[in-house]
């Protein structure tokens, strides 16, 4: 296929995205803000003026990186479940796979949505964060590809629910029983080097605690792991999410309700 052939699927897909998101702001993306406002107000205000300060920085400062990589996470995993499921729904995503458009670009306008409204949600609590503490940048590159890896790992794994899911039901048991224990238990109100040795180790399980830490590395300059462990890990899991979702398009599998 041509570049041109590539392009013209691929930004019509991004512009229904953003389009979509931008129209209905207050479903993706004043959720997210209102509640990452509540988490700084109870746990960096509240309780967090009550708690030494953690490896140099105050328990808010200590905090916003997480809470900024948590809304990253949500959003971009439910912008990817639902928007695929519905093309699903209404048949839509049976027009795009007869035509000429090849499956890794179909991937990759879902993925990119995902990613989109990922980004634009983070930088919205990220600008919150400011009315609460000052941040510091220690190096933004290292901020920058964390936080985009981990929107497009969860945008793939949105979109592989999405493949699976038989219901609108579906759409909702990933996110209930996996994704937000793991969130929650991945490093964004603590640190991990505060566990006795046993619970360090089993903490190393939970993949989220790696792009919290390389996050967290990004604004303040401490990690409870090596940074480039945080990114074997966000590289290796992209690279399987993206087998996956290839495969699954290729054998037809979840195409339909």
């Amino acid at each position: 296929m041509t570049l041109q052939r590539i392009w013209i699927p691929y930004y019509t897909m991004m512009r229904k995205e953003f389009v979509r998101i931008v129209r209905i702001w207050s479903q993706t993306l004043l959720p997210p803000v209102v509640t990452s406002s509540l988490y700084f107000i109870i746990f960096g205000a509240f309780i967090g003026s009550q708690l030494a300060p953690i490896q140099g920085y105050s328990y808010m400062q200590f905090i916003v990186p997480g809470l900024i990589m948590m809304s990253v996470i949500t959003s971009s995993y439910s912008n990817t479940v639902s928007t695929f499921f519905f093309a699903k729904f209404i048949h839509n995503l049976d027009e795009m796979l007869v035509s000429p458009t090849p499956n890794w670009v179909i991937v990759l306008g879902f993925v990119s949505g995902g990613v989109l409204r990922g980004l634009l949600v983070g930088a919205l609590v990220l600008v919150v964060s400011l009315f609460f503490t000052h941040l510091v940048v220690y190096n933004a590159l290292v901020l920058l590809s964390a936080i985009t890896l981990t929107s497009v790992l969860f945008s793939l794994g949105g979109l592989i629910n999405g493949v699976f899911a038989k219901g609108f039901d579906g759409m909702s048991i990933v996110p209930t029983f996996v994704l937000t224990p793991l969130t929650y238990l991945g490093g964004i109100f603590y640190s991990i080097s505060q566990f006795p040795p046993v619970w360090q180790k089993v903490s190393l399980a939970n993949p989220i605690l790696y792009m919290v830490n390389a996050f967290r590395y990004g604004f303040l300059g401490i990690s409870d792991v090596p940074v480039w462990i945080c990114f074997g890990v966000l590289f290796g899991c992209i690279a399987l999410f993206v087998g996956v979702i290839l495969w699954l398009f290729r054998q037809g599998i979840g195409m339909r309700v």
